[in-house]
């Protein structure tokens, strides 16, 4: 009977595809430069508890995360049409934020779980060549400790 059980548990995840589908899509999209509360969405679902609260987590978390690659590959990209006219950056304006990024350095990304502010951090970190290691595992410390403290928040661990 134990087995049984522990065998319908691993199936549990088939039924609700289609809510956990919507949560990383939300994630997604909410790290891209689309505006999406991904936040809400996952509250909602912890609230509802229907789900096992780390599994929402980790999909929020892995759907935000390949937004942002999403976002640095955008940025790695981008520069390629630097020259054209029609580029909606000037070179000023370019050096000016390149700037910026190395005073402060790869740690910003650390913010890139912030809304306004984060997703720009992710395409420059991209523009800028920033390493795809080092900044998944920075962009993903970032987007997961935001999950995580929503999570919290919802269970009412704090």
């Amino acid at each position: 009977m134990v087995r049984r059980k522990a065998r319908n548990a691993s199936l549990d995840f088939m039924p609700h595809l289609a809510e956990y589908s919507a949560l990383f899509a939300a994630a997604f999209l909410s790290a891209t430069i689309f505006p999406f509360q991904s936040e809400a969405v996952l509250f909602g679902m912890l609230l509802a508890d229907r789900h096992a609260w780390w599994m929402l987590i980790l999909i929020a978390s892995i759907g935000n995360i390949l937004g942002s690659v999403v976002n640095w590959f955008l940025g790695r990209f981008f520069t390629r049409f630097e020259g054209r006219r029609w580029f909606p950056v000037k070179r000023e304006q370019m050096a000016k934020a390149e700037g910026w990024y190395h005073r402060y350095g790869r740690w910003t990304l650390l913010l890139s779980w912030m809304p306004v502010i984060g997703d720009p951090l992710t395409i420059v970190a991209g523009v800028l060549r920033e390493p795809l290691p080092i900044f998944i595992l920075l962009v993903a410390l970032a987007k997961t400790g935001r999950y995580l403290a929503v999570g919290a928040l919802s269970l009412g661990w704090i």
